[in-house]
């Protein structure tokens, strides 16, 4: 067996592939090699490029499962499916309508199981391959003011666990459970630069994620190097989160950082 991060002749479907950790998942994809397919609701200004190399933006709303279906019937090939589109606002459950909670469920965890479901039968007729779905850390700790996101990711975290028992030893399943990374959209989760660097700080590693390094993760995942890594939860964060309890305490400061 080759063991290769080159993953030419691979084609790769991205979920919300064009914008922040999905445009970094698919120029990573393209640098090692593969064909990208990044599917989004809404055309990019610009679509992922990289290597000298560019995704193929397809339009599709992945919640829909007959367009999904359809989707699926129309690729010549799929390897890889990386089911990133997600995301939810900050909106505690008793605000907002009701409506608005079952959608971000919906974008979060549905929408995966549509797409895995969907694309099955072409990574199967390909050989076998991979799907790797993008998590949380919401998903595996309480998460006040996205708990319909919170909820959601968890139910990925399980779903992907089981789809890697029922479909394997063809198709490997496995999950990312993100930290904070840095976007064009930072700014709505953790305020201007100042506050940006001050939530920076309280990771372990001194930053926020990069996309590109959530990309070099689902390359590793969808390579050779992985083949005997199914149902696994990858903890792609930094270092994780400093436990409050050590900055509250009035004993052991020194001893504790």
């Amino acid at each position: 067996m080759s063991l290769t991060l080159d993953l030419g002749g691979r084609t790769v479907v991205v979920t919300g592939g064009v914008r922040g950790v999905g445009a970094g998942i698919s120029r990573a994809f393209l640098e090692a090699g593969a064909d990208v397919v990044a599917v989004a609701r809404r055309e990019p200004e610009a679509v992922p490029a990289a290597g000298g190399r560019t995704a193929r933006f397809v339009s599709l709303d992945v919640r829909d499962p007959d367009a999904v279906q359809d989707f699926a019937d129309g690729l010549d090939h799929a390897d890889v499916l990386v089911n990133n589109a997600g995301g939810a606002p900050y909106l505690p459950v008793a605000d907002g309508g009701l409506r608005t909670h079952l959608k971000i469920i919906e974008l979060n965890l549905t929408a995966p199981l549509i797409m895995a479901r969907a694309l099955r039968r072409k990574i199967l007729a390909a050989g076998g391959g991979s799907v790797i779905n993008i998590g949380s850390v919401s998903g595996v700790r309480p998460s006040p003011g996205t708990a319909a996101y919170g909820a959601a990711k968890a139910g990925l975290h399980n779903l992907t666990q089981s789809l890697a028992v029922e479909w394997a030893p063809h198709i490997r399943v496995n999950t990312l459970i993100l930290g904070m990374v840095r976007t064009e959209l930072s700014h709505l989760h953790y305020g201007d630069e100042k506050g940006i660097a001050s939530v920076a700080e309280t990771v372990p590693l001194g930053r926020l994620a990069d996309p590109y390094d959530i990309g070099a993760a689902c390359v590793f995942l969808a390579s050779d190097l992985a083949s005997y890594v199914t149902g696994s939860s990858m903890q792609v964060h930094g270092g994780g989160e400093r436990p409050a309890f050590l900055d509250a305490a009035t004993v052991n400061k020194e001893d504790s950082r």
